[in-house]
């Protein structure tokens, strides 16, 4: 350890730290969702209950009123929402061969020409079955997805603890979170404090910017496809647009995937009132321009700093990594790295590594001088 600067020492430290963290997550993961949904459901409130607080309700009580107003709304939400959803994802899966089937039909009768014009005398026959193996492959990774996830759920003991034990461990970190953060600052290095606290709330400011922004975002938008497609009579509309709201955590992800299904249904259902089809598809366009021009701008901003290729990526990882887990870290570890990587490319920017020796000795001389 004497061969090491203090600088190399503590970057040392704290590499060391980072990887036992990483193989903890790893080896943990089966167990920390509802510890994980606890930490971010505080978080997402914690600013809730600092207002109160400030109101002169004791961080108790608030702490106490919010998550009984959170777990009513949500509870009220599953109640509402959750059977005919579930309903209409079982509709789904069973009209969906029969809907593919339709889709390639309407592809061959109007596009089969075009198709042979361009490709010869065997193009048709080629595509039509590359058609049907990409479905037959959808229906399969569909399948699969769907009795993971019924498996998932016939888990007791994990659907208990995330609903039991999520609220437990908000309701805690809420009524101590101030003391929790009082008592990190002070295990702080006090040389670097004051560099650490502007770091943390570089991060803080991405990540509550990106989280409650982006979740406000989606809620507006799945709201707003779910009653506009069930007001046109689409069927399934309910649930492509909860789909689509929720999957607009992940930029272009979202808009990307309920315009696929909705199209496709629309044509199913509506064909050949056009009328109706382009209704469909103006629903969406209007909600992306929305979303663009006036959602993202106001709630979410320009100063996060998450590149959507970026957060694409961190999500895809840690999700494969970790599971849901992983889903739920994947936004705030890209935040974080992404403010760390801002600071050390500024910092190696201001140093003699980029300047170089001689032009750090004459910027310090002119401004001695």
């Amino acid at each position: 350890m004497g061969d090491f600067s203090p600088v190399e020492r503590q970057m040392r430290f704290w590499l060391i730290a980072l990887a036992v963290l990483l193989v903890a997550l790893y080896l943990l993961r089966g167990i920390l969702l509802p510890f994980v949904a606890g930490m971010v459901l505080a978080y997402i409130l914690n600013p809730v209950a600092t207002r109160l607080e400030r109101l002169g309700v004791g961080r108790l009580t608030a702490s106490l009123l919010i998550l009984l107003l959170f777990l009513l709304l949500f509870i009220l939400a599953l109640v509402l929402l959750l059977p005919a959803a579930v309903n209409q994802f079982a509709a789904l899966l069973r009209n969906l061969p029969a809907t593919a089937q339709y889709l390639q039909d309407l592809a061959k009768e109007y596009g089969g020409p075009l198709v042979e014009h361009i490709g010869g005398p065997g193009a048709l026959a080629n595509a039509e079955r590359s058609m049907t193996d990409f479905a037959g492959q959808a229906m399969q990774w569909l399948g699969t997805f769907a009795s993971s996830v019924w498996s998932g759920g016939q888990a007791v003991i994990g659907v208990f603890a995330l609903l039991v034990v999520t609220p437990v461990v908000a309701f805690y970190l809420l009524v101590d979170w101030e003391r929790m953060m009082a008592t990190v600052d002070s295990w702080l290095p006090r040389r670097h404090a004051d560099t650490i606290r502007r770091i943390g709330e570089d991060m803080n400011r991405a990540i509550a910017g990106f989280i409650r922004g982006q979740a406000l975002v989606c809620v507006i938008l799945g709201t707003f496809y779910a009653v506009s497609l069930s007001m046109i009579g689409l069927n399934f509309g309910l649930l492509i647009g909860l789909l689509s709201g929720a999957l607009t955590f992940i930029p272009y992800v979202g808009s990307f995937t309920g315009f696929v299904l909705s199209a496709g249904v629309a044509l199913v259902q509506f064909w050949p009132e056009w009328p109706m089809i382009v209704a469909t598809i103006g629903i969406f366009l209007f909600g992306q321009f929305v979303e663009g021009n006036i959602l993202s701008p106001k709630l979410v901003g320009d100063a996060v700093g998450l590149h959507p290729v970026w957060l694409m990526f961190a999500l895809v990882a840690f999700g494969s990594l970790f599971g849901f887990v992983g889903l739920l870290l994947a936004v705030p570890i890209a935040a974080a790295c992404g403010v760390l990587t801002r600071y050390a490319l500024q910092r190696y920017l201001s140093s003699s590594l980029y300047r170089g020796v001689e032009t750090e000795k004459k910027a310090r001389l002119h401004l001695d001088v």
